[in-house]
């Protein structure tokens, strides 16, 4: 779904400005690449979040409590 919004919003783009949306095209493999280092960051926060979140409901898990 998201891709196909995506690709609809480009040829809608693309009809009105096309030079704009063909240095989009060529540009954004480098958004993509750039965004990586963040993605892994939110992943590495998200399992932290997790263990501590685990860590903290230990006793009432031990204990039974649902």
């Amino acid at each position: 779904m998201g891709f196909l919004f995506l690709l609809a919003a480009w040829f809608i783009l693309f009809m009105i400005a096309w030079p704009v949306a063909l240095v989009l095209l060529v540009l954004l493999p480098f958004f993509w690449l750039l965004s990586i280092p963040f993605r892994i960051v939110g992943i590495v926060v998200e399992a932290m979040l997790a263990l501590i979140r685990a860590i903290l409901f230990l006793p009432a898990r031990i204990l039974g409590y649902r």
